[in-house]
Order: C-alpha cells, then structure tokens, then sequence
C-alpha cells in the first residue's frame, strides 16, 4: 500500500489514497486493524491514526479518519487540512475551494497557495457548533447546554463546558495548562458514563481578549500535539464563558504550533492553519 504521512501541528496521519489506486483498498473490517498496526511507533509506522481519502457521492471528495486505537472519528479539524492540501498538491482538486465529506457531515475549504502553487494555508468552515446535552452527546436534560457545568470524577471536582465540532469535548478551564494533570485527568473523564461515546478532553489557559493556549486528551489517543476541532471548540467554550471577543480571529496555541479560529455572526466556525508533509513510502501488510 501506497501512503503519505501529513501532519496538522503534529497531529500526524498516515493518509491511503484510495481515488485512483485500488491496492490501497480493503475490506471494510480491515481497517481498524491497519490503524492500529501502521499507528504504532515500535512496529508500524508511527502515528495518531490513519487517514483514507476517497470518493464521495455528496462532496468534491471524502475523507474517513481512524484513530490509534482502531476506532473511526466523526471529523479531525487536522486532518481535513492534511487531506486538503494532498487532493489540491496532487491536482485532484482544480479550485481553492471545494467540499470533503467526514462522518459528521460535508465541509467546505479553501486553499491559500505559496509562490510555488502548493497549498500553504488551509481555510475551513467546520460548521455550526452543537452545544445542547443532546447533540454531544453527554447525560442529561438534551436541550441544555452544558456551560461552565460542575461534575465530580473520583474524589475531583471539574467544570466543563461541553460543545460538539463533529467530535465531543469537554472544556476546562485553567490557570496553567503545563501544570494540569492532563494525562491522568483525560482518560477518566473521557471513559466516564457522562458520556457515552466518550469525549475528548481540553484544557483551557486564556491569555487574553483574542489568545489562549490549549492542550487535549484525544479519545482513542491520548494527548496529541494538536486538535483542529478541540481549538474550535475551545474557542466556543470560551465565547460561551464570555473570556473572548466575539466574531474576531482568536490565536490558539497549540503544543504543535498555532491555529487562527473565529465564530463568525452566521454561527459558522472557521479555522486557518498549515498542513505538511512528512514522507511518502509503501507499507508491506
């Protein structure tokens, strides 16, 4: 098989082009088993997941995430710019702007291209955030949203802040992310019956009217350099707590690098960020 590894802010993907090479094609049960074995840094290749670009009967083009531990995402903020910039590099895509279908629905991009005619900056539209219990889902009355909201894990209190980009999470708010116990906080949160698809985790340090910094436990993950839809929900979650301004650009930073977010006055959330490549190879199944 044929891939390319990407990375979004070093939220990195090991992408199979599946539009025009039928070798990169398996059956359906196979590929939660290929995420986990290319996923893993001792004896694949290492990565946050796999990536399968293909066609779409409802988008310019669709993309179907799998992460680590073999378990398919809904959407990956990171990963759309990867797959952005591949289809628009590799000339399947003939415009800035086109569609992708993910799991959680069609997305619109566009492409800002460098002096050379690759795409340096992507532009996503990542919809309308879902903010009622209901639509993240997490237990509760399903038509209120989950606003600065105390629940007890263990013997700790938290306040989270609950919005779906596609993908759940909670957010919490912090003084000092490097200071947070992230990586003992996130799986319990993520694995807890408040949510029943399980949930990512964001912790949230504000630095400012337009600033913040930000790091995320990935369900099926772990902590990852970077989380496009956890910054956009980041970015809501804040909005909602009335820490930011509104409808302007707000600069998230991420372990892996910055991210520009901005809930415009449609409701629309819109993302900017670089995608890169890392290699290209072929894997031995």
């Amino acid at each position: 098989m044929i891939f390319t590894k990407m990375h979004g802010l070093g939220n990195n993907y090991i992408i199979f082009n599946q539009l025009d090479d039928p070798d990169n094609v398996l059956e359906e049960r196979e590929y939660p088993a290929l995420s986990r074995k290319v996923s893993d840094v001792n004896f694949g290749i290492g990565s946050d997941g796999i990536i399968l670009i293909c066609a779409s009967q409802m988008a310019d083009f669709k993309m179907r995430i799998f992460n680590e531990d073999g378990s398919e995402a809904k959407n990956c903020g990171n990963g759309l710019r990867c797959v952005a910039k591949f289809v628009f590099d590799h000339m399947y895509a003939t415009k800035p702007r086109f569609t992708i279908e993910t799991l959680s629905g069609v997305v619109s991009v566009e492409v800002e291209l460098d002096k050379k005619q690759f795409v340096q900056y992507v532009n996503v539209d990542m919809g309308e955030p879902k903010l009622l219990k209901g639509m993240i889902p997490m237990e509760g009355d399903p038509f209120v949203a989950a606003i600065n909201e105390p629940h007890t894990f263990g013997e700790e209190e938290y306040f989270l802040t609950c919005v779906s980009m596609g993908n759940p999470h909670a957010i919490i708010f912090v003084d000092e992310v490097n200071a947070f116990p992230l990586e003992k906080v996130g799986p319990v949160i993520e694995h807890a019956s408040l949510f029943p698809e399980r949930v990512n985790v964001g912790i949230v340090q504000v630095k400012g009217r337009q600033e913040m910094d930000y790091r995320v436990w990935e369900r099926g993950s772990g902590i990852t350099m970077a989380c496009g839809t956890g910054a956009c929900a980041a970015v809501v979650a804040a909005t909602m707590n009335e820490f930011l301004d509104k409808h302007v650009p707000i600069t998230v930073h991420l372990p892996g690098g910055d991210l520009t977010v901005r809930w415009d006055q449609q409701g629309h959330v819109w993302k900017r960020g670089e995608a890169t490549y890392i290699c290209h190879g072929e894997l031995e199944l």
